[in-house]
Formats: structure tokens, sequence, C-alpha cells
């Protein structure tokens, strides 16, 4: 059943994926450009928002059926999906404050009951936070919302390998080397944190925006049993074979417990065979066939698909591609060693110690006018806080003059949007879907709109130098006030004592003038003291 536009924007109002300032924004850019009038088409008012990166498509596809809940996992905002891996589900998110690009892997519901899939979920956030290298996708945090538990990592904007072979076809030779040359770096420095991946396969290498690899899906390593107590959980719950057939190593095969750092090695030659002739060493036969030429025989020639490939880097595969982990290379450091060797040969000048690539959200209105960057922190904490249905009025009903889509300046009630279940069913997503690119084209938008607003910021700085201006003048005024208080009563403490003088003075006078009186018996004598008296005073 379809939705009105006015159920659209209410929709959009109790998601919280937009704050009233933001909506009502948007709403009133949607009025201009379409002649002064609110679209009534729900699915052409929603395209405008998402061509101007107030939503994403997928927030689109949601809310057109009628979900609203569910976009927000604790301090996260949720874009969109970016994929789907065999136990959980990968989404784009937005941290709400801080405006910083996530990728968050949710497990999924149905599988917290089972404590072996939540474990080796625990795992991949136990063994990926305890790696640090410009290789390897880092994680922030691990948490849970309720039944929902998810692992916040780095956001890698870009294509895994297995996609750009597929999209492209196989690599040139001088991009395969370096792609494997850093993949090698990445897992020594796993291995020398004593960690075996176990599932070394193009999927799992992905290639960022300034053609760097990026090792992810740490959920199968093997860590030693002395750092960590998950060490042997696949194990403890009869799991002997983990990860991916046509990348696997004999030995793992057999026991992926008993295996060291040289499996990785096998599985990085396989995908090297991959990346050089478009296909895995074994692309034929069932599972169970796969996995039995793994253990017996080597790989076709690569040179059977592609003639010119130099002598040297077919040496270097086949020789991580062998049966026997004694006579593959000894450590990923080695391969690293013989790639830089061979792409010297070629031009290409490798360094190791190269600075770690911070992806940041790029800003699609750099040379706009856009909010400032207080209101964008308050309008994200605003989000954040709010519940699924704000108690707030809504945006949509702060603007008068739209009431012809919004109708009633009252909040709408449950049978305005309809029945139904109104959550985000995040399982819903997971099962069957391949791992999709990571790239800004699966969302169609630029999805973070970090702004600032230099009037209003320096608005707020005329604002606090204003009343410091007018504090500083305050105590001026003060000091000033208590001086001539000062001076006003030692001038009268002055004037109090030269008029105790004359009185002490005139007091002597007139005593003098009593004793005349009681001396003399005729009062001429006394008359002639009164001039003088009186000139005294």
């Amino acid at each position: 059943m379809t939705i009105t536009a006015r159920q659209f924007l209410e929709l959009l109002r109790r998601s919280n994926l937009l704050s009233d300032q933001e909506l009502k924004k948007g709403l009133e850019a949607c009025k201009v450009a379409h002649g002064g009038e609110i679209p009534n088409s729900p699915q052409q008012l929603a395209d405008f928002l998402v061509d101007e990166n107030f939503i994403t498509t997928w927030h689109r596809e949601k809310l057109l059926n009628r979900k609203y809940k569910g976009f927000f996992l604790g301090k996260y905002k949720l874009l969109g999906h970016i994929g789907a891996g065999g136990m959980s589900s990968v989404y784009l998110a937005e941290h709400t404050l801080m405006r910083r690009l996530r990728a968050i892997k949710v497990l999924p519901r149905n599988r917290v009951d089972d404590s072996s899939y939540l474990e080796r979920f625990h795992r991949e956030a136990q063994a990926t936070a305890a790696l640090d290298h410009p290789n390897i996708v880092r994680a922030y945090d691990v948490d849970n919302q309720g039944k929902t538990h998810y692992l916040v990592m780095e956001y890698v904007p870009g294509r895994d390998l297995m996609t750009i072979v597929k999209d492209d076809g196989p690599l040139d030779y001088v991009s395969a080397a370096k792609y494997i040359y850093q993949s090698a770096l990445g897992l020594q420095h796993a291995h020398d944190a004593a960690m075996v991946h176990r599932d070394v396969k193009p999927a799992n290498l992905l290639v960022d925006e300034s053609d760097s690899i990026k090792i992810l899906d740490m959920g199968l390593a093997l860590m030693n049993e002395d750092q960590s107590e998950l060490a042997g959980l696949t194990d403890k719950h009869n799991e002997k074979v983990l990860g991916t057939a046509d990348y696997l190593a004999p030995e793992q095969a057999l026991n992926s417990h008993n295996i060291d750092s040289r499996a990785d090695i096998y599985g990085l030659g396989c995908t090297l065979y991959y990346l050089l002739a478009g296909h895995p060493p074994f692309p034929e036969g069932t599972l169970a066939q796969r996995i039995a030429q793994h253990q017996t025989k080597m790989p076709p020639d690569i040179r059977l698909d592609r003639t010119d490939l130099p002598e040297t880097l077919g040496s270097i595969c086949f020789k991580m591609l062998q049966k026997n982990p004694d006579h593959r290379y000894q450590s990923a450091n080695e391969v690293a060693l013989d790639l830089e060797s061979w792409l010297s040969t070629q031009g290409v000048e490798l360094n190791q110690s190269k600075a770690d690539v911070v992806h940041l959200p790029q800003r699609v209105d750099i040379n706009q006018s856009t909010e400032s960057v207080a209101q964008a922190m308050q309008a994200a904490v605003a989000v954040a806080n709010q519940g699924a249905i704000a108690s707030v009025q809504s945006s949509v009903h702060l603007i008068g003059e739209y009431s012809a889509v919004t109708g009633s300046s009252k909040v709408a009630s449950d049978s305005l949007i309809g029945g139904g279940s109104s959550q985000i069913s995040l399982d819903d997503e997971i099962g069957g879907q391949a791992f999709q690119s990571t790239s800004r084209t699966l969302l169609d938008t630029q999805m973070s709109r970090v702004t600032a607003n230099d009037a209003g910021i320096w608005k707020t700085v005329g604002i606090i130098l204003g009343g410091l201006v007018l504090v500083a003048i305050i105590i001026v005024a003060v000091e000033l006030l208590s001086s001539n208080v000062e001076e006003a009563i030692e001038t009268h403490d002055e004037a109090n004592s030269e008029e105790n003088s004359v009185l002490l003075h005139l007091d002597s006078l007139m005593s003098d003038v009593n004793n005349h009186r009681r001396g003399f018996k005729y009062g001429g004598e006394f008359n002639s003291l009164l001039p003088i008296v009186e000139r005294e005073s």
C-alpha cells in the first residue's frame, strides 16, 4: 500500500534522521525547486531529499516502506547497507556527534543465542583491536543494543580485490604485485602478534582511495592461547575446518587449529594467482573436489591465461603455493622482500614506513554557506538523545504555508502512517548477499555534511568579545567611583577637623568672657570685650 507525501514526512520526522531545523531547510528548498509548491508525490519528495543529501537512498526505501525505527545503533546513525558475509551484515554509519564515517558489522539476532557465533564475533573485535597497522582495518568499539551486537570499524571507501577483478578483469602485473606486497606487510604485523588470519582471500583485501590495501575480517583469526581466552574457540565447538575453499591451505583443510602463519602465505599466493589469472587456482568442481585439488596438485600455469607473465613474478606466486609449508616462504616478510625486489626492476619504489591514511568524509558544499559546526553538533546530539517518536513539535508543522501537505498542526497519530511493523530488520539484509562495493556510488550521495558557517562563528566571537569589553568598562567605572568616594571622605574629614578647631577656639573665648564677667562689677569693661568676641567669631 502506497503512502502519501504527508505520511512520508511524518515517518521522516519520527525517524529522527533529521533535526527540525534540517527538515525545515529541506522542505523550504524543495518548495523553491518546485515552483513554490511541495510535491504531492512521496517518491518525488523523497528523491529530492536524496539528491540534496538530506537522506540516503537506503533511508528513502525504508521510509517509503513505512519503516522509521532502527536507524540508530548507540551513538551511530546508519546510512546504508554495505554488504553481508556468512555471519554478519555490514552497514555504513556516521557518528552522530563527531560526524565521522564508520563501518558497523552487525551480528544477526538469531545468532546471538549461539555461543559459537557470539564468541567468534567478540574474537574478531579482540583480534582487530590488538592490531595497529596501516594495511589492516582498525576496530574502534564493540557494543550491543539489546540483542543487537555490533562491531565499529574503520570505514574504507573503495572496492575489494574480488570485486575489482570481476568488474575490470585481471590486474596488470605491477598493481597485482604491489597489492600483495602491502598485504604481506599487514599479515606480518598480525603474525608478529601471534595471530594467523586463516581467511586470506581477495574479498578480504580492500583497496582504498589512496590505492592502498586494507586487510579486514579477523573473525577467523587463530590466536595464541596465552594471549586470549577465546583462543581455540572453534575447536571447542568441533569446527575443524575454517576458511574459504578456493584459498585454503592443504594443512588448514585437515585441521584449522594445527597451522601457523605459513597457511596465510598459501592463501595470499592463491590471491595473487586470482589477480593474475582472473580466477582461483582450481575454479572447477564441487567444494570437496576443489579442496582435494589443493591437497594433491599444483595449479595450472598462469601463462596459459597470460603468456607474457614475467617469470620472476610467476615464480614468487608458485613458491607461495607449495603444498609442503616447509617449501614455501617462511614468513610474509620474505614475500614482501621478493616482491619489492621485483617491483624495483619495474621502476617502482616502495616505502614501507608510509604514513597511514585517515579517511574523513569529503565536503560536497566546500564553497557554499552552511550551518556552523556548533549547530551541526547540537543537531546531532538532539538526534541521538530523542526517542523513536519525538515529543517535540514536528518541523513539518513549523512551516504554516505547507498546510496543503501537512494538514493539521497537531502531531500525527499512528493511524496516519498505517499499521504493520515500523522497525527496520537488520537481519533481512544478511542472507545470501555477496559483499558489495563500499564506494560512494552505493548510496548515490555524499554521506557527510560536516558544515561550518563562518558568519555564524564570527557572530559568536563578536558577542563574546563585546561581553568582555562590557565587563572591562564596568570594572573601570567601579574603580573610578571607589576613588572618588575615598577623596570625598578625606575632604569631609578635613572640613570637620577645621570646624572642630574653630569651635574649640570659640569655647575658649567664651570662657574668657565669663571670667571677665565674674571679675568685673561694671558692665563698661565687659562691653569692651564684646567686639573682640565678635571678631573672633
